[in-house]
């Protein structure tokens, strides 16, 4: 493991070996202008308020079996997205390639768990790519003119004093708020409209659940 401290001496990062091969030897990685995308029938592309992330992704889908044959990306990132992405680029496109079907079922953790894990605050970085390829999945459905099979990134609205959503509450989460104080100290739900902290509460278990185990 890779051990990096802040410069405070408050924090350590651990890094697993799995994850610093990936940061330095990152798999199909593309560079600035070398992309030709008349290659490729898929683009997607997410940003990341947590940490300031880019992400773009391009991807080569078998018209017939609807098989990733090829995922290349590149990212204005830090080195758990960098790493992130390069594991899931991976995933995605060994044995033959995931149907966009199995793709779209690829949760953060699974990139997690092959990552060998990853600093609780830097799991957010996971969400990135897993976002980008759900939004190159629509985008090859979309081209493809199968619109039914669209599935649309939705927010819902928690506090309609405040403007917080769903995605507001999962952000926080992901960013280390783990408890309901912690929550509201990020987003302000629920302080002026206190009848919304169950949907709140109940918010931030699932999404501890589902990151975090």
């Amino acid at each position: 493991m890779s051990d990096v401290t802040s410069k405070d001496n408050k924090q350590s990062w651990f890094y697993s070996d799995i994850v610093k091969n990936h940061f330095f030897h990152p798999r199909n990685f593309i560079e600035d202008g070398e992309i030709d995308e008349r290659r490729f029938n898929s683009i997607g592309k997410v940003g990341s308020p947590a940490c300031g992330d880019e992400l773009r992704v391009w991807m080569k889908v078998d018209p017939q079996s609807e098989r990733i044959l090829e995922f290349r990306w590149r990212t204005f990132g830090c080195g758990s997205a960098i790493a992130s992405t390069s594991m899931a680029s991976v995933v995605v496109t060994e044995n033959g390639g995931m149907t966009l079907d199995e793709a779209r079922k690829l949760k953060p953790q699974d990139i997690i768990d092959r990552l060998g894990g990853l600093p609780q605050r830097k799991i957010h970085c996971s969400v990135l790519c897993d976002k980008a390829l759900r939004d190159a999945i629509n985008d090859y459905y979309r081209r493809t003119e199968q619109f039914d099979k669209i599935i649309a990134e939705a927010s819902r609205v928690i506090d309609s004093i405040a403007k917080v959503t769903d995605h507001d509450i999962e952000t926080a989460v992901l960013e280390g708020a783990q408890t309901l104080e912690q929550v509201q100290q990020k987003t302000k739900v629920g302080i002026g409209n206190p009848s919304c902290l169950p949907a709140v509460e109940e918010l931030i278990r699932f999404y501890k659940e589902k990151y975090f185990g």
